[in-house]
């Protein structure tokens, strides 16, 4: 296939193609060619009027004016294209230099006569290829009569270029001269004597040139020998009368600061009018907005992709991302998945509403145990308060005080202290209470089993056994939390994994099998009290707490059995709060169950707080 069947295919493909952007790096000659091609498609497709519609980025070799041969090429295909352009100035006195020119401006080659019969469409007198159908040459016309096309006033960048070079090679020749002047001196006549100069004895002097121009611009080679300078990107906007003007939109300069080598304005582009004032696409969709990436088609070229939705967790904040990414630890990503929000702490504070409920509730069962407490103590002679050894009753609402009071600690910021004293203090406080009550149920069994004749229990009635019940029961405890504090104590820790939008700051128990060695033993100590109080709940009712001990156990597991899966399954705050309810839950149904039904006795019913009474019930 030879070179002309390559441009006409070429052709064939840019007039048919959906493809709205070209980027065209070919020669001078090739690039006139494939022009004239496209124009001659469309003459033959009766589309002499149709508008190729491309965008067409253009190298630095690409010239627009056009030869004579192609005049009649619609310059307006071309409109809005970008072309790359060695950078350029104006030169002082070459615009009336052209201006200047005529036919009978002298050339030595005569390549202004035929250049002139060319642009202007006319013919000399003394011409040999003089037609009768042409208009004479005058020698009037003038250059800047002539359309951008054919003809520009300006300095291109090619002229700019070889403008330079002329410079560069008289400046080299000069140096030459100057140094050959030096080492030999001149002859008589004052003309240096070199006749036969070959260009490569100038590579010495070029390297090493230096020189303003009549521009203004520093012309000089960089140390790969190369000249100095960017390239201009030109905006081309041409007019039905085959004129254009060219808008500088930006520039590369190899020479500017890292980040700053290629520049573009976008506002100033003028696009094909085809575009109706829209930016072109030179793909197969549209761009995938952020919250998308992109995913490739099989079989399609690279710019054809599908807009995947980033997964969850995952964001893109720009457009036409080939991949989603995940958020710092401390930022979630929002609903539309374009941008990352800083996360909201989580902790269960006073503040809060649930801190606040819970927080009244274990000041108001405080208050009220103390007001058990003290109607407890001015009573104290009364045989209702007598009963069962009265040292274990204050040790019992004392402690269910304390557990009250200690739920507080749970509430507010997780500070590491506060950590170490939570399960803790809670489990020490716990494990007393529920000691108090084995002991009081132990007392009850132990005193109706010495009264039976020839009894051997006689010699463990009295306050010595309910002392060291509650004494060793609580102390195997102290010894499990001080073991837990010695190896892996709690700490504060922060959450960023379990919620999406909040960092939780909470207590890390250090080890969850010790955490829960000490709710076990607690759950332990709570059913051998509930075995104990159940076998002995028949005894007679006149000195027995029996039944209400079996009530109050049985709330207590019942509470404490339904916290563990509740504990497991929230997160955050709600796991406090669940721990919290779980101690004023148990704590107030100790106090209810053991102490409210006395209290009714001794406040509303002091007739009935008589030992008579209390023998003669059954």
């Amino acid at each position: 296939m030879t070179s002309f069947d390559l441009l006409w295919e070429k052709a064939i493909t840019i007039m048919g193609s959906e493809i709205k952007v070209y980027v065209v790096n070919a020669s001078h000659n090739t690039t006139v060619w494939l022009t004239w091609l496209i124009y001659l498609y469309a003459l033959f497709q009766d589309m002499r009027h149709f508008s190729v519609g491309r965008v067409w980025i253009l190298t630095a070799q690409w010239v627009f004016a056009k030869e004579p041969m192609n005049k009649a090429f619609d310059i307006q295909h071309f409109d809005g294209a970008l072309s790359f352009a060695i950078q350029s100035n104006d030169i002082l006195g070459f615009a009336p230099f052209l201006q200047s020119l005529d036919s009978n401006t002298p050339a030595g080659d005569g390549f202004l006569r035929v250049f002139w019969e060319q642009a202007f469409n006319c013919s000399f007198s003394d011409s040999f290829e003089s037609e009768e159908n042409i208009a004479p040459c005058t020698g009037q016309e003038k250059l800047e009569s002539l359309p951008g096309t054919l003809f520009e006033m300006s300095m291109v960048s090619q002229i700019y270029s070889i403008y330079n070079a002329i410079y560069a090679t008289a400046f080299a020749l000069h140096k030459m001269h100057t140094s050959k002047s030096k080492r030999s001196g001149k002859n008589g006549r004052g003309i240096w004597n070199q006749p036969n100069i070959q260009s490569w004895q100038t590579h010495p002097f070029l390297r090493s040139l230096l020189f303003n121009n009549s521009a203004g611009d520093t012309v000089f080679f960089n140390e790969n020998r190369e000249l100095a300078t960017g390239f201009d990107i030109i905006n081309w906007v041409t007019f039905p009368n085959q004129t254009f003007i060219k808008v500088k939109i930006g520039r590369m300069d190899p020479q500017a600061a890292p980040g700053k080598e290629f520049s573009i304005n976008e506002e100033p582009i003028t696009w094909h009018r085809m575009f109706n004032k829209v930016l072109p696409r030179a793909v197969c969709n549209d761009h995938c907005h952020p919250g998308s990436s992109r995913k490739s088609k099989e079989g399609q070229p690279f710019c054809c992709y599908d807009c995947i939705p980033c997964a969850d967790g995952k964001i893109s904040d720009r457009n036409d991302m080939d991949d989603c990414f995940t958020c710092s630890e401390d930022q979630f990503p929002n609903k539309k998945q374009d941008e990352c929000l800083p996360k909201r702490i989580n902790f269960l504070s006073f503040s809060d509403t649930w801190g606040m409920i819970l927080a009244s509730l274990a000041l108001s069962f405080s208050l009220l145990t103390a007001l058990v407490l003290v109607i407890f103590i001015k009573n104290r002679n009364t045989p209702i308060v007598k009963a069962n050894n009265r040292d274990l009753t204050y040790s019992l609402l004392f402690s269910l005080l304390v557990c009250f009071l200690c739920s507080l600690i749970f509430i507010g910021w997780p500070q590491t202290l506060l950590c170490c004293l939570r399960q803790t203090f809670f489990g020490v406080v716990f494990s007393v209470a529920v000691s108090c009550i084995l002991a009081k149920t132990i007392t009850v069994v132990v005193a109706f089993t010495a009264t039976k004749p020839g009894s051997k229990m006689r010699k463990w009635v009295g306050k010595r056994l309910a002392n060291s019940i509650v004494f060793f029961c609580s102390l195997i405890q102290a010894c499990i939390c001080t073991v837990w504090l010695g190896t892996t104590p709690p700490f504060q820790d922060t959450d960023t994994n379990s919620l999406t939008e909040e960092i939780i700051v909470e207590c890390n128990e250090g080890s969850y099998v010790k955490f829960y060695c000490v709710l076990g033993y607690l759950g332990y100590l709570a059913l051998v009290s509930f075995t104990v109080a159940f076998l002995a709940r028949k005894l007679p009712d006149s000195f027995n707490e029996a039944k209400f001990i079996t009530f109050s156990m049985l709330v207590f597991c019942s509470v404490w059995l339904s916290f563990v899966p509740s504990y497991l399954s929230t997160k955050g705050k709600y796991v406090v709060a669940v721990e919290v309810f779980s101690i004023l839950a148990s704590s107030a149904g100790l106090l209810a169950c053991i102490f409210f039904p006395k209290c009714y006795i001794i406040v509303l019913r002091p007739d009935l707080n008589s030992k008579e009474q209390l023998i003669g019930r059954k």
